[in-house]
């Protein structure tokens, strides 16, 4: 009689103890399906003449809908802002270079002084400064914030992406903004660990020509 007991009681503690064990089992499926937040912290960059500053800047990760391994997806936010004391020389078009040669002093604007901001994205590679100066051996994908959609990048090993998620040109003194809200973008090829970072820029344009960078934190997207 006693023994019976004694083996009812250790088949219910193991029939626990599984239980238990499947309850965790279920947790970790779904924690490894689950999206993550990860809120980023605020910048500022002062230029000749200009104020860069970036806030409110967020992306929320999961795993890509292809479920292939190699793709994932990000929703990126944020407030790129631009206060602009100087005055812009020249005219918007493709020949505001010095003397009115062709061109815009070396710059990336084609013709007229901007506000852009965007992402960098590396697969299997840190975003440091030795990725940013590695060029832009992706390419570069585009999407305006009123476009819609979603932003697709395709990289291999080693492989850094400039991803500009919106510009505004800068025509005269002022404040100037670039604000988004899930912003997605598509990362596929990367078998890999992948990162990003922010990246917003001002360019002024002509015979004084200055370009201001800011970068956000980097920041894991599996």
């Amino acid at each position: 009689m006693s023994e019976n007991r004694t083996n009812r009681g250790r088949r219910g503690a193991w029939s626990a103890v599984a239980a238990v064990a499947v309850t965790i089992g279920l947790l970790s499926a779904g924690a490894a399906n689950a999206d993550t937040f990860v809120p980023l912290p605020d910048g500022q960059k002062l230029g000749p003449g200009v104020t860069l500053s970036r806030t409110g800047e967020s992306a929320l990760i999961s795993p890509s809908l292809a479920a292939n391994g190699a793709g994932r997806v990000v929703w990126v936010s944020g407030n790129a802002r631009a206060d602009v004391q100087v005055t812009p020389e020249g005219e918007v078009g493709p020949y505001n270079g010095p003397a009115n040669r062709p061109g815009s002093n070396n710059s990336s604007t084609h013709g007229a002084s901007q506000l852009n901001t965007g992402y960098i994205i590396g697969c299997q590679v840190s975003i440091g400064d030795e990725a940013i100066a590695a060029g832009l051996s992706g390419g570069v994908s585009t999407l305006g914030a009123s476009a819609g959609g979603a932003i697709g990048v395709h990289l291999g090993p080693g492989q850094v992406s400039f991803v500009q998620i919106n510009a505004k040109d800068i025509v005269k003194p002022g404040v100037y903004s670039v604000e988004y809200k899930d912003a997605e973008i598509e990362i596929q090829g990367c078998a890999g660990y992948a990162q990003a970072r922010s990246y917003s820029v001002v360019e002024i344009i002509g015979d004084h020509y200055s370009k201001t960078t800011l970068y956000g934190a980097p920041f894991s997207i599996g």
